[in-house]
């Protein structure tokens, strides 16, 4: 990485993107292919974060290299609504749904070049070979999984600080990542952060089942080409009594686009 003050990628200088057929070369056994790219990309980028080093600008470098890995064996992305990550100056709540390991990795490659964020992360995260020490580097809010309570508390309070020190927080309400969308497994720690620090919420919807769950390792699964990776992000939302209203335009936007793609076998 040459210029390390400087971001490799600005997805979001555009409304849209989407895949172009130079960009993807369909691989005969894209899972192979790919995972021997990312581990080259995981292995630089745990070096960077045990010298102290990774920054957001490598960061975004290993997210966007990432990007590039998956269409280089066959995946097409179509990306839009990005336009509505800089329509406010305030840190902001990032709501949507949790498919597949992909987002995580590639969010930050298309949010962080307009909008510093964070991502709440479980503390068994830190603890993952390789990965532990990349995670740990960009000031995740770290939560247990095992006492609710705790946790909100934790959300709160460490979500206060951020968004206090300008920092956006990506916030996935579902205790776990699934493969379908089930509005009931929602909950509304996002909504109540937004709310207890007048910051907004802005939805975002995708679709990522390209990446597979795997069998054994849930994180790596297979790569299949076949489909689609999809991201969506809607207009901020400024919080306004319960919150209960902008809660159900959260969950109707993520409804709406999974079926705008076609894909409305994936809504439960």
């Amino acid at each position: 990485m040459k210029n390390s003050n400087k971001y490799i990628e600005t997805f979001a200088k555009n409304d849209i993107y989407k895949s172009s057929e130079k960009s993807v070369h369909p691989f005969p056994n894209a899972t192979v292919s790919f995972y021997l790219k990312l581990l080259r990309i995981i292995l630089y980028s745990d070096r960077w974060a045990k010298k102290g080093i990774y920054n957001r600008y490598k960061w975004v470098y290993s997210s966007v290299n990432i990007f590039r890995a998956l269409e280089s064996v066959g995946i097409q992305f179509e990306m839009e609504g990005m336009s509505n990550l800089t329509k406010t100056d305030k840190p902001a709540i990032l709501i949507g749904n949790h498919m597949s390991t992909l987002e995580t990795l590639i969010l930050p490659g298309i949010v962080q070049p307009v909008r510093n964020i964070v991502f709440i992360m479980k503390s068994e995260l830190l603890n993952f070979p390789l990965m532990g020490a990349i995670t740990g580097a960009r000031h995740p809010i770290v939560v247990g999984r095992t006492n609710p309570r705790e946790d909100f508390k934790i959300v709160l309070n460490e979500g206060t600080k951020r968004l206090n020190d300008g920092w956006s927080i990506v916030v996935f309400p579902q205790k776990t990542r699934s493969p379908k969308f089930d509005a009931q497994s929602f909950n509304t720690i996002g909504i109540k952060l937004a709310k207890r620090n007048n910051v907004p919420v802005i939805p975002f919807a995708l679709v990522t089942d390209a990446w597979e769950n795997g069998k054994k390792i849930k994180d790596f699964g297979k790569i299949n080409t076949s489909k689609k990776v999809h991201f969506a992000f809607g207009e901020p939302l400024a919080i306004k009594g319960s919150g209960a209203e902008e809660h159900n335009k959260v969950l109707d936007f993520i409804r709406q686009k999974i079926t705008d793609w076609g894909r409305k076998e994936l809504v439960v």
